[in-house]
């Protein structure tokens, strides 16, 4: 099921989602070359975790999210796609867009070129105040006396409302896009019994960085980085998954304003139709490492749609 976003607020709201970090685990490949250093981000190791059962795949055309990849997900988890594109139009539509031009006062429909006495049906040369008599020429703000000429929101100097738009749609998008990559699927684990989510980040075919996959990753990583969010102990590694080759990342994120580090995980792989990151996020390390066999699962099963 797509999700589609009518209103400002809305968009938001859904976006808001998306900035939570995602968290995940996969079978390790030989270590790659990169940040590392301490414990890593993801005791116990891959292979003594259970194994996930699987629920379903979600990826291909006709699954509840299509996306350049395809990979199966856990036991009662539930996807649903985020229209990105949608929560940005939605944030930059303009106010009171529900007729704006209504029936009542475009062009006369209710009267305005005499269908009620404007030519003299009913006191045709200004008996019945034609002439401006009756407020025809700005008595009643015809020329802007009732803001008609942008007194009342022009260019939206004085529109709060257009300024919320678009704080809404630089909102919808910062927190949809993190990095090269913007979102399209998040899988709820909250069915299952958890609190996170397995998120899907994908990017456009033959941006700069975008065919490689290590390259992508540490761009999605250091996105996250501000001065309230600090990182730590990243640790990059190679995969395969059947025909796909990509990197994999552990680190720790450290927030400020919660006063809490937490272990996060990632992976991204590149595709014909352009870059793709898996984050699975939770509540806490407890959540975390409770979530990462549906991680192992997906990186397993990873494929190309």
């Amino acid at each position: 099921m797509r999700v589609g976003v009518g209103r400002a607020g809305r968009a938001v709201a859904g976006a808001a989602l998306a900035a939570v970090v995602l968290t995940g685990c996969a079978q390790a490949a030989g270590p790659d070359a990169g940040e590392s250093g301490g414990a890593s981000a993801g005791a116990p190791a891959d292979g003594e975790r259970a194994a996930a059962e699987s629920g379903g795949r979600v990826g291909a055309a006709g699954s509840a999210c299509e996306l350049p990849v395809s990979f199966d997900i856990a036991e009662r988890w539930e996807p649903e796609a985020i229209d990105a594109a949608a929560a940005r139009a939605a944030g930059e539509e303009p106010a009171g867009s529900e007729g704006t031009a209504g029936p009542e006062d475009s062009d006369g429909s209710d009267g305005s070129d005499g269908s009620d006495g404007s030519d003299g049906s009913d006191g045709s040369d200004g008996s019945d105040g034609s002439d401006g008599s009756d407020g025809s020429d700005g008595a009643d703000g015809s020329d802007g006396s009732d803001g008609s000429d942008g007194a009342d929101s022009s260019d939206g100097s004085d529109d709060p409302d257009g300024l919320d738009r678009e704080l809404a749609a630089e909102l919808a998008d910062a927190l949809l896009r993190q990095g090269p990559v913007t979102a399209a699927c998040e899988v709820d684990a909250k069915p299952a019994g958890h609190i996170g989510f397995l998120r899907v980040f994908t990017g456009e075919r033959g941006q700069p960085g975008g065919n490689d996959a290590r390259t992508v990753l540490e761009d999605f990583v250091l996105a996250e980085e501000s001065e309230e969010v600090s990182l730590h102990k990243q640790r990059y590694r190679t995969f395969r998954s059947g025909r796909l080759a990509g990197v994999e990342v552990s680190y720790l994120r450290t927030s400020a304003i919660l006063e809490e580090t937490t272990k996060q995980r990632a992976l991204a792989v590149v595709t014909a139709d352009g870059p793709v990151v898996l984050h699975l996020g939770g509540l806490d390390d407890e959540e975390h490492e409770a979530m990462l066999p549906a991680f192992d699962l997906a990186k397993r099963t990873l494929r190309t749609s």
